[in-house]
């Protein structure tokens, strides 16, 4: 089978994370992707984290299958010949060093359109150019925090956290893919090359566009009925923290377990008004709490009371609900049973 971009060749200047995930997908793909790298050690990831003496590290070869790798001194005449004549046979050249090291090289965007004018050059860097930070290195972390998405992930009564997933490497390189392959489109109808151009902290602000949508609704109302602190918290002139709380309708504190009917160590997140009540069942924990569908609650709702006071990142129920409510048996196994507007304080 033909694969899409097969024909089309990519110069891979890239290294660790962001660059090779794009260019791991375009090579994906069917495109031929030949990259270059440091002679004597090659591409930092090849020793990082290695788990097999004396073998490419996992972290090298999940981002960088479907290629074909060269050590290259740009620093020696032989090395620029080479490079030079890469340049005139390729398509595309992907890089992600430190700002200003491609000029340092002497292979400026002048200097690559002048060998070969149907080239795109395409790059990932911290910082979008123009940006008063575009000279700084930037890496997961500080892309996550400076794109906005840490300030969106943790609960509502702690610090921000970043996200174990990759918004500021893989994010970037899925987005300079997109760059990639529109620019190619365009130069099938202009018959000329560009620059693609992406920074960390864009890539990741895109993805927090969900947040922008609510900043705005946050600066019209005051208030986000979907958010955990409605109605009787108080909101900011920031969009808080929710925790797992989906919003816009998504039951998002909903998280059944498989045999919770059965297994005693297994229970499910419920909701009443926005708030988890799995701290009450992993507080309660008690064997007396029984199975009876149409049990109610109400004689217990002292006890209730009692433990709502506690702190908990999930967040109490403030208000009556007569919503269904999840009662706990012993060792957090999760029984029916209904609410009455006294339960809840």
């Amino acid at each position: 089978m033909t694969l899409p971009l097969q024909g089309i060749k990519i110069i891979d200047f890239t290294h660790v994370q962001a660059g090779p995930a794009c260019t791991q997908l375009l090579a994906w793909f069917g495109a031929d992707v030949i990259k270059v790298e440091r002679p004597g050690s090659g591409d930092v990831t090849r020793t990082q984290l290695r788990d097999i003496p004396d073998v490419d590290a996992l972290y090298f070869t999940m981002l960088n299958s479907n290629k074909r790798s060269l050590t290259l001194d740009t620093k020696k005449p032989e090395g620029k010949k080479i490079l030079e004549q890469l340049i005139r046979e390729s398509d595309v050249l992907v890089e992600n060093f430190g700002p200003g090291a491609l000029d340092r090289m002497g292979f400026s965007w002048e200097r690559i359109n002048e060998l070969n004018p149907k080239m795109i050059v395409a790059s990932v860097k911290g910082f979008s150019d123009g940006h008063h930070y575009e000279d700084l290195k930037v890496y997961e972390n500080v892309a996550q925090c400076a794109g906005g998405a840490a300030s969106t992930t943790g609960f509502w009564d702690g610090p921000p956290t970043v996200s174990a997933a990759a918004l500021g490497d893989s994010n970037t390189g899925m987005h300079l893919a997109i760059g990639i392959l529109t620019a190619i489109i365009g130069r099938q109808q202009t018959g000329k090359g560009q620059k693609v151009a992406v920074s960390m902290q864009d890539a990741v602000l895109n993805l927090c566009r969900v947040k922008l949508r609510d900043q705005q609704r946050l600066d019209r109302l005051g208030f986000l009925e979907e958010y955990p602190q409605y109605p009787h918290g108080e909101f900011s002139d920031v969009v808080p923290r929710g925790g797992n709380a989906g919003g816009g309708g998504q039951p998002g504190w909903v998280l059944k377990c498989k045999g919770w009917e059965t297994d005693p160590n297994a229970y499910i997140y419920f909701t009443i008004q926005g708030h988890a009540w799995e701290p009450i069942c992993k507080a309660l924990g008690k064997p007396e709490w029984i199975s009876d569908p149409n049990y109610s609650t109400a004689k217990h709702a002292s006890r209730i009371s009692s433990i709502s006071s506690r702190p908990s990142r999930n967040g109490w129920p403030t208000r009556p609900s007569t919503k269904p409510w999840i009662s706990c048996a012993s060792r957090y196994s999760v029984l029916a049973g209904t609410v009455d507007e006294g339960d809840c304080q």
